[in-house]
């Protein structure tokens, strides 16, 4: 009868170990799924907060700047006229050509029917390694009015032409709006970014840090967020 005891309760123990080592080995599969799941919703929110420069100007700069200042505007916005006039060119000098920084400007075409033609008039003007010269010519030649007609297509071709470019193939590319997706890719891609005026700034440091500001903000401002990043 004892024996019996015996090893009744040797199985009894034998069951209750295989059920605590079961229900050990299922938390541990639910603790390391939810660490997975977790480290996915990292890696999914990281992605989803970076800046998407894909479509954007080419780099005005080195482009192993360990800060990218990126640009939304619109070619009819007169703060950007002014931020280009009065404070740009002092970052490029202290910034940009030290290689600290690079500049991308991505579009944010929204205050009138000339302001994505002058966008895509500036890819166009990539495609012949002039992007950043004609950059300058509308920022030069805006006269602070939207669709006054200081960047319809007459002046679009005039400011190509000024820059030597070969005008077959300029209106070729923007008879067929060559660039007109793009154009609305850097557009969703501001939007997603909450950017909601022109011109607004995201600067990004090397590790992915972000500082996020609008308007026509002076040098100093620039030089304070720059600065303070790692």
């Amino acid at each position: 009868m004892s024996k019996r005891i015996i090893v009744s309760a040797a199985f009894v123990v034998i069951v209750i170990i295989v059920i605590v080592s079961f229900a050990s080995y299922q938390s541990n599969l639910l603790e390391m799924h939810d660490r997975d799941r977790y480290m996915e919703n990292i890696i999914a929110s990281q992605q989803s907060s970076l800046v998407n420069l894909e479509n954007g100007s080419p780099p005005l700069g080195s482009e192993s700047a360990r800060i990218t200042i990126v640009e939304f505007g619109d070619y009819q916005c007169e703060a950007c006229y002014a931020w280009f006039h009065n404070t740009r060119d002092t970052l490029i000098d202290n910034y940009i050509e030290t290689g600290k920084a690079k500049l991308v400007f991505v579009d944010l075409p929204f205050l009138g029917r000339d302001s994505p033609k002058a966008a895509q008039a500036s890819y166009c003007a990539e495609d012949q390694e002039k992007y950043w010269e004609y950059h300058t010519i509308l920022y030069t030649f805006q006269d602070g009015h939207p669709d006054s007609g200081w960047a319809d297509r007459d002046r679009l071709n005039s400011f190509a032409f000024s820059l030597d470019m070969n005008m077959d193939e300029f209106n070729e590319c923007m008879d067929s709006s060559k660039y007109k997706n793009r154009v609305k890719a850097n557009y969703d891609e501001s939007v997603r970014n909450g950017v909601q005026s022109t011109p607004t700034f995201i600067i990004i440091s090397e590790d992915g840090k972000k500082e996020q500001f609008s308007g026509a903000q002076p040098y100093s401002v620039f030089a304070a967020t720059i600065e303070s990043m790692p």
